[in-house]
C-alpha cells in the first residue's frame, strides 16, 4: 500500500509534511467501504478516528459497533496508509543541497548553512528540519564534498578554515574538524579524489594583507581514511578527516606567480580539477596593469597530490579581450570527458571554450553570457553547461557540440544576484542557483528541472525558495549517499 505520484507531489509542492494529505482522504473514497473517518484535531500528525460503516436503520444513521479484533484489523489498515503515504514521499527525496550565507549570525558570528532536500518527482525543494547550521567559521564562502558524500568541507574567508562536516543519513550537519588554510583569506575549494585543493587570495608571507596585497597561492590537503586519520590525528578520528598540507619544498602551498613579472599581483578566482584528476587549472588576474590580463595556470597532479606546474609554470594567457577593456575571469568548470574546460570572463560577459592535449589548453571560441557571469556548471551526464549572471538574475543554458563549443539555448530568470550554481549528482537534471539577495529579509535559491533532451529549464514549483541572508555557494550530494 502506498500513496500515489500525485499524492506526494501535492504534499511536497505545498511544502506540507506528508501526513498532512490525510485530511483530503476524508473527503475520497474509503479503502474500506463504508468507513469514516475524520481529524480528531489539527496537528502536524493528525489523529485520525475510524468510526466505521454507516448504516441505515428506520431512515436514520446508526454506527455499527466492532469487536476488539475488528477494531485492530481496520486500524492497522488506517496504519498502512498513512505509512505508505509517508514511505512514498520519504523516499522521493533525490538529493540534499547545502547552501552557505556569509550573514554573521549567532555568538561567534559564524556564517549558516541551509540544507534543502530536492523532490525527485517535482524537483521542488524544502528546508529539512533543524536547518540552518552554524558554518564553523566567519563568511563561509566556498563548499565542496567528499567524493564518497559522506563529508561537507566548508570554507572560511575570514578565519582562514575549512571545517569538515559529517553529512548524516537525514542530510543534517556534524562539525568535526577544523583545519587552517597555508595563506590569507581563502576563497575557493574542491575535491579530486583523495585531495581537496584550496585557493588564498594572499600567501602567507608577513609584507601580504588587503592594504599591501601579494599574489595568491593553492594548497593540497589529503584527505584521509579513517586509519589514516587515527594514526596521525587522534584515536577518534573519522574518514575524510583532512591531513596537513602537502609539501612543496619548504613550502605546504603552491605560490601563483607570474615567471616573467614576478612582482605583479596574481588574484586567483577559482579552481577546477579535471574528471580524470590529472590536472588542476586556476583562473587568476594580474591587477597589476590596467586593463587587467587574465590567466589560467595548469598543474599537472601527481598520484600522491603534489603539483607540477605546466609549461614550465607560464600560465595561459587570456588577453584583455576583443573590447580591450581586461579579463578578469570569475569561474572554471571541465566536461566529463576532461577533454573541454571552460571560463567564465565578467568583463567581456563571455564564456572561453578550450580544449585540453596533455594538459595545456588551446581556445576554442567565446559565447556570449548574460551580464556580470558568476558561475559555470556543466552535466557531467548530459552534453549542457549552465552560467549564472549575477547582474542579471538569469541562467544562461548552453548545449555542448562535438567538438566542445557551446551553443546558446536560451536565458531564464533565477533570484536577485545568482552567484553560485550546481547540477543534482543524483539525476543530474536538476539546476539550481544560490541568489545573493532576495525579496525582504531573505536570500533565495532557485530551482530549475532541465530537459535531458534539449537543455531547457523551467523553474519548478514555488522557485524560488526563501533561504538565509547573502547566500555565497553551494554544493549538493545524491539521498542515501550516506548510507
Amino acid at each position: 500500500m502506498g500513496a500515489s505520484v500525485n499524492e506526494c507531489r501535492k504534499a511536497w509542492g505545498g511544502g506540507r509534511h506528508p501526513l498532512q494529505t490525510m485530511q483530503q482522504f476524508q473527503k475520497e473514497r474509503s479503502r474500506i467501504p463504508g468507513a469514516k473517518f475524520f481529524l480528531r484535531a489539527p496537528s502536524s500528525i493528525p489523529n485520525l478516528i475510524f468510526l466505521g460503516p454507516e448504516l441505515p436503520v428506520h431512515g436514520r444513521k446508526m454506527r455499527m459497533k466492532f469487536y476488539k479484533s475488528s477494531q485492530l484489523l481496520l486500524v492497522s489498515a488506517v496504519s498502512l496508509l498513512a505509512a505508505g503515504v509517508i514511505t512514498a514521499c520519504g523516499t522521493a527525496t533525490t538529493d540534499f543541497v547545502y547552501v552557505a550565507s556569509s550573514k554573521a549570525a549567532g555568538p561567534n558570528s559564524y556564517g549558516e548553512i541551509d540544507v534543502f532536500e530536492i523532490n525527485a518527482i517535482s524537483g521542488a525543494m524544502r528546508q529539512i528540519p533543524a536547518s540552518p547550521f552554524p558554518s564553523g567559521g566567519r563568511n563561509p564562502v566556498a563548499e565542496t564534498v567528499s567524493n564518497d558524500y559522506k563529508a561537507l568541507y566548508v570554507v572560511n574567508e575570514d578565519d582562514n578554515t575549512i571545517v569538515q562536516f559529517l553529512i548524516g543519513s537525514d542530510g543534517k550537519l556534524y562539525p568535526q574538524n577544523t583545519v587552517n588554510t597555508p595563506g590569507i583569506y581563502p576563497i575557493a575549494a574542491t575535491v579530486s579524489g583523495a585531495n581537496l585543493f584550496v585557493l588564498d587570495t594572499y600567501q602567507p608571507l608577513p609584507i601580504c594583507s588587503n592594504a599591501e596585497p601579494c599574489s595568491g597561492a593553492v594548497a593540497v590537503f589529503p584527505i584521509l581514511t579513517a586509519a589514516q586519520a587515527q594514526a596521525a590525528i587522534s584515536p577518534l578520528a573519522i574518514a575524510d578527516t583532512l591531513g596537513a598540507p602537502i609539501a612543496n619544498g619548504s613550502l605546504n602551498y603552491w605560490p601563483l606567480i607570474l615567471p616573467s613579472l614576478p612582482n605583479d599581483v596574481i588574484v586567483p578566482t577559482a579552481v577546477n580539477v579535471l574528471q580524470s584528476g590529472a590536472y588542476l587549472y586556476i583562473t587568476a588576474y594580474d591587477s597589476s596593469v590596467t586593463p587587467n590580463v587574465g590567466y589560467i595556470f595548469g598543474f599537472a597532479v601527481g598520484s600522491g597530490g603534489a603539483l607540477t606546474p605546466l609549461n614550465g609554470g607560464v600560465p595561459h594567457n587570456m588577453g584583455v579581450g576583443a573590447t580591450g577593456a581586461g579579463v578578469h575571469p570569475t569561474a572554471i568548470a571541465s566536461d566529463s570527458s576532461s577533454s573541454y574546460v571552460y571560463v567564465t570572463d565578467k568583463t567581456n560577459n563571455l564564456v572561453v571554450s578550450y580544449s585540453v592535449a596533455s594538459g595545456l589548453l588551446t581556445r576554442l571560441s567565446g559565447t556570449s553570457t548574460g551580464n556580470l557571469p558568476s558561475a559555470i556548471a556543466v552535466d557531467p551526464k548530459y552534453p549542457y553547461a549552465y552560467v549564472a549572471n549575477a547582474q542579471d538574475g538569469t541562467v544562461s543554458a548552453y548545449s555542448i557540440g562535438a567538438g566542445g563549443a557551446l551553443t546558446s539555448i536560451g536565458t531564464y530568470t533565477a533570484g536577485i544576484q545568482p552567484v553560485a550554481i550546481g547540477i543534482d549528482p543524483s539525476t543530474n537534471h536538476f539546476v539550481f542557483t544560490a541568489n545573493f539577495l532576495g525579496n525582504g529579509a531573505f536570500s533565495t535559491v532557485s530551482d530549475f528541472q532541465m530537459s535531458t533532451t534539449d537543455g531547457t529549464l523551467i523553474n519548478t514549483q514555488h522557485s524560488p525558495y526563501a533561504a538565509s541572508t547573502q547566500l555565497t555557494a553551494v554544493a549538493a550530494i545524491p539521498h542515501k549517499a550516506t548510507f
